[in-house]
């Protein structure tokens, strides 16, 4: 075994130890510093993976949907790696990996689900092929990084061209749909999709003049509590002539923590936990790569049989009794696995819960306070859709670091007048004034502006006790927001510092 196999999980653990003992916290510190040390201890320890890795990016919902794939297989009996914090550049997977592996370099997993950024993903790919790919949408986001959207979907084509499996697609997003142009010959295309009713609430980035509305009703006609539709349908930039494209999975009903997928000709009805209506299309997502790891799963498993020999394995590299005895877990685990069928696979979906940050709820000094996401025009729009302000206060938290993106002039693509009747009683962070100036502009009353994040949450936090409270924030925005959180009420630990 290589020296490196052994040395590098010990400085890594070192150097998070360190980190988090002095405070600085930060998710990819280590990662960073093994990056430069040993670079291919990635590709090394993911490529022990006997299900190999399913990369998930694109603009909006890469961690919730990581986080629906990830606890799916998992409630499904495979034994799943992941990047949970949202730290989705290279050396933020390899500082998850540095908290997960053995002082031996060794990984105790069946497979891998990862979210990446989309500028990171293209060099994760030149290290590591990924199985499966699921690619969600482009949106403008971080135009400072990336540019426009097309030079974002063709960095999401290095990652479609390098997938070896599966490659799952967004049918209702035309860049994304026409990345199966880049797939290798053998490396099969699924797509996930919405029914033409709900086209209209998930615009795509050419629809940014549409105004997203959702009201919420307590029952649909088909019983699932779907939300109702806008009275009008101003179009939604597709061609009427383009031929649809097969979805795997079809998301056809929304509602309170409800949606409907149609799956091989069937409707499955579902409770869901999530918050957002844009995550239960994140779910039809999830659902669709899910299904193809188990389709791939009997294929597996033969493999697995044919690489037992005389009772000692060769996967993951060992010939020695422990060696068979992890065989053995994971050929009864994928035995278990390939079984499941769609009613099992909708039940874990009904299952996952918000990732951190993403619809999370905080009990804080009895008020449920929920912390929003919010990076780009689209995301934006609807949170607030979803989110109705009624009963609620608000706060909005706006920073400009390098993962939030410098260029903040995409919140003015963001109809903010929903807030005017209850108004926003706090706006904070770097971009503090930038952001009262546009709710001014859209006439949204702002009650107090401080660009101190920490004592603008406490003032925020301490008024109207009891009351439901909202809080849109940028990435860094958000940490800041959380770790403060962290300091007067019970906050799960999400692994990046406090």
């Amino acid at each position: 075994m290589a020296w490196n196999s052994f040395a590098t999980p010990a400085i890594g653990k070192a150097v998070r130890w360190a980190s988090r003992a002095l405070h600085h916290g930060g998710s990819a510190l280590p990662g960073r510093v093994i990056e430069t040390i040993d670079p291919r201890f990635l590709a090394r320890t993911l490529g022990t993976l006997p299900l190999g890795v399913v990369l998930v990016s694109g603009t909006n919902g890469k961690t919730t949907t990581t986080r629906m794939v990830a606890s799916m297989l998992a409630d499904l009996g495979l034994k799943v790696f992941t990047n949970p914090t949202g730290s989705n550049f290279t050396r933020g997977v390899a500082s998850a990996l540095l908290e997960q592996v053995s002082m031996t370099g060794r990984l105790d997993a069946d497979i891998a689900v990862l979210e990446l950024d989309e500028a990171y993903a293209v060099h994760f790919v030149r290290q590591v092929k990924p199985r499966y790919a699921l690619l969600l949408n482009v949106m403008r986001d971080q135009l400072d990084r990336f540019g426009e959207i097309d030079n974002t979907a063709r960095l999401l084509g290095h990652v479609a061209e390098a997938t070896t499996g599966t490659v799952v697609l967004n049918r209702e997003d035309p860049r994304i749909a026409g990345l199966a142009a880049l797939t290798p010959q053998h490396t099969q295309v699924r797509y996930f999709g919405l029914s033409d009713d709900l086209k209209r609430f998930f615009p795509s980035d050419d629809d940014m003049a549409t105004t997203v509305s959702v009201e919420s009703e307590e029952s649909g006609n088909d019983g699932t509590g779907a939300a109702s539709l806008p009275a009008e349908n101003p179009g939604d930039g597709r061609d009427p002539n383009a031929i649809e494209l097969p979805a795997d999975v079809t998301l056809t009903a929304v509602g309170d923590h409800k949606a409907t997928f149609r799956i091989d000709g069937g409707d499955h009805a579902t409770d869901v936990r999530l918050e957002g209506v844009y995550n239960l299309y994140n779910a039809a997502a999830a659902l669709a790569v899910v299904r193809a790891v188990v389709a791939d799963a009997p294929h597996d498993a033969a493999r697995d049989a044919a690489a037992t020999t005389g009772g000692e394995t060769a996967v993951r590299g060992q010939s020695t009794s422990n060696g068979k005895k992890a065989s053995d877990g994971f050929r009864a685990r994928l035995e278990r696995f390939a079984q499941s069928d769609t009613d099992a696979l909708v039940r874990a979906a009904s299952r996952v819960t918000p990732a951190f940050g993403r619809g999370e709820v905080i009990d804080v000094l009895g008020s449920p306070t929920e912390l929003l996401l919010v990076k780009n025009p689209m995301g934006f729009r609807l949170s607030l859709a979803s989110f109705p302000p009624d009963d609620a206060d608000t706060m909005i938290v706006i920073n400009d670091e390098y993962a939030d993106g410098r260029d903040m002039s995409w919140l003015w693509d963001v109809d903010f007048t929903s807030l005017r009747a209850g108004g926003v009683a706090m706006v904070s962070g770097v971009r503090a004034w930038d952001m009262a100036l546009r709710l001014n502009y859209d006439q949204v009353p702002v009650d107090k502006t401080d660009t101190d994040i920490e004592s603008a949450l406490n003032l925020f936090v301490h008024t109207n006790q009891g009351r439901r409270k909202h809080i849109y924030c940028t990435y860094t925005a958000m940490l800041t927001v959380r770790a403060a959180l962290a300091r007067i009420a019970d906050v799960a630990d999400a692994g990046v510092g406090k």
